[in-house]
């Protein structure tokens, strides 16, 4: 029942980072990479913060900070500018169909690491869902934008850290708290972050912002950082990190929807088949009952 929790509670998870995909897609053309993501971690750090001292939550232990710290840095802060600059060259629709190999790279992270052993059941299910994902791009190819496939592959190497975020995140929370964990890596992403924002000149660029930036800048940390990350972390101390991941798989239906919105993006043919292979990917992995 505890894995089952912790795969609707991503699932949740995921719908947020899809319409987060939308909105990051519409601010591409007013800010960098850079900026996109001081702006959703550094407003995600002012929400997760407090909540986790009013929560009391449990903080990592002291020898754990350098590890944690780490994985902040590289989650939120190079994961992030690598996803931003994805979604520079393609559409939000696209480039979450691309962040959807995540259960692949994570069940292949955590088999390689020892943490998560495969199955056949979990391959299968994993492959069908990655399957449709490559031939709903590649069968999409001809309408997408001039030159999105960098846009695809960027996203692609940028699921690698997630991947390893996913499988070496997990013992780190069991040790501390859900809340604490996510606080002290979100902090240090996007500090990080603010750091490179004032070397490059990135963080100027949000002086130019005008209402309708804000509101979705505000959206963006809100709900497709502090809420959306909150959530994910509790999915992840509930669930195995692959059942977990498998969910990013619903991201490209959020995305699409809300691009189609924002900025006119069509949902094609091609897409709907796709998500469908995707969501039968999803029941065959999540679906393995555990032997007595």
């Amino acid at each position: 029942m505890g894995e089952w929790i912790g795969v609707a509670i991503a699932l949740v998870s995921s719908c947020l980072g899809g319409t987060a995909a939308a909105i990051t897609r519409y601010l591409a053309g007013n800010a960098d990479p850079i900026t996109l993501a001081i702006l959703r971690w550094a407003i995600g750090f002012l929400c997760v913060l407090p909540a986790a001292v009013l929560l009391g939550a449990k903080w990592p232990r002291r020898e754990d900070w350098p590890a944690v710290i780490a994985l902040g840095i590289a989650f939120f802060g190079v994961f992030f500018v690598l996803y931003n600059l994805a979604m520079s060259y393609t559409t939000a629709a696209r480039a979450s169909l691309a962040l959807a190999t995540l259960p692949l790279s994570t069940m292949v992270v955590g088999a390689l690491l020892g943490i998560e052993p495969l199955t056949m059941r979990k391959s299968v299910g994993v492959s069908i869902a990655v399957l449709g994902v490559a031939a709903a791009l590649a069968s999409g190819l001809s309408a997408a934008p001039p030159g999105a496939w960098r846009g695809e592959l960027i996203m692609a190497a940028a699921v690698l850290c997630m991947a390893f975020y996913n499988v070496l995140s997990r013992p780190f929370i069991r040790r501390s708290s859900a809340l604490g964990f996510l606080a002290v890596g979100m902090g240090a992403g996007a500090a990080a972050l603010v750091a490179v924002g004032i070397f490059t000149g990135s963080l100027a660029i949000l002086r130019d912002f005008g209402t309708s930036q804000w509101i979705a800048g505000l959206y963006l940390g809100i709900a497709g950082g502090a809420l959306a990350f909150i959530l994910w972390v509790l999915a992840l101390e509930r669930a195995s990190p692959t059942r977990v991941a498998s969910t990013m798989t619903v991201n490209p239906i959020a995305a699409g929807l809300l691009a189609k919105q924002l900025v006119g993006e069509p949902i094609t043919v091609n897409l709907v088949v796709g998500l469908i292979a995707v969501f039968a990917g999803i029941w065959i992995a999540t679906s393995e009952t555990k032997p007595a």
